[in-house]
């Protein structure tokens, strides 16, 4: 779907003088021919290119810092790549606070309930690094054979783990008309990392826009390029990035 929302984000923070990379998923948009096979692909590829990013990005003289803004996914592989030197600040947006196969068995739970029950032994196999051969038709598209080394690979990662090796300033933002993740998610990673700060936006969605409660009005934002993202997601954000850096290793 065409929202804009990152595009959007990144051009209102260079108006407020901050520099911004965006880059495409292995695989996806115009990173498409550096992607591996999709039988090949791993979370750890994910997070070495962030890794590869910042290393680039440290060696440029033209920037004073290098902060990672972690989105939904990218949240937990923003997590692990700040854990190493050269990242002066990290912010989550729309991050879950539990593993991926527990989210994925929480959103399920509002589907009926047979589709609940093929998934569940698929979720155990995985969380135990086992393939599926045999998968329902109803699941393929989720659970096709050639994404679960990926998925395997994802699952091990547990966010709340991973936000509490943080050594540098961390801010936590999530909306409050987020479907697909919660305000609980933020706290589960706030608590894990007391240091971080939280910020909750009222009536933002997990695309940034402004959307209700009401799951078919908030999913037509997702394809509404012209809807402006929350003004208050960019002042909160280019706050903390101004903000003066506190060294947590004193």
């Amino acid at each position: 779907m065409i929202n804009n929302s990152l595009r959007m984000l990144a051009e209102a923070l260079s108006r407020d003088g901050i520099a911004t990379l965006r880059y495409d998923k292995r695989g996806i948009g115009r990173s498409q021919e550096a992607g591996k096979k999709e039988e090949e692909l791993r979370f750890e590829h994910c997070i070495s290119d962030a890794k590869a990013w910042v290393e680039l990005l440290n060696n440029d003289g033209r920037f004073d810092e290098v902060i990672i803004i972690g989105h939904s996914e990218g949240s937990l592989i923003g997590m692990v790549a700040a854990q190493e030197g050269g990242i002066d600040k990290f912010i989550s947006i729309a991050g879950p606070g539990r593993s991926v196969d527990k989210v994925l068995m929480e959103q399920l739970k509002s589907q009926p309930p047979e589709i609940l029950d093929i998934a569940l032994p698929i979720i155990d196999k995985l969380r135990q690094g086992e393939v599926v051969d045999d998968v329902d038709p109803l699941l393929f598209s989720l659970f096709r054979p050639s994404v679960q080394p990926y998925l395997i690979s994802w699952f091990k990662y547990d966010p709340a783990k991973e936000v509490a090796k943080i050594r540098v300033p961390v801010l936590i933002i999530q909306g409050t008309t987020d479907l697909q993740v919660s305000e609980e998610d933020a706290k589960i990673l706030s608590e894990a990392n007391p240091k971080a700060e939280i910020k909750i936006i009222r009536g933002m969605n997990h695309i940034f826009k402004e959307a209700g409660l009401n799951r078919i009005n908030n999913f037509e934002t997702y394809n509404q390029p012209g809807l402006q993202i929350k003004q208050e997601l960019v002042e909160v954000i280019t706050g903390f990035v101004k903000k003066e850096k506190v060294n947590y290793n004193k």
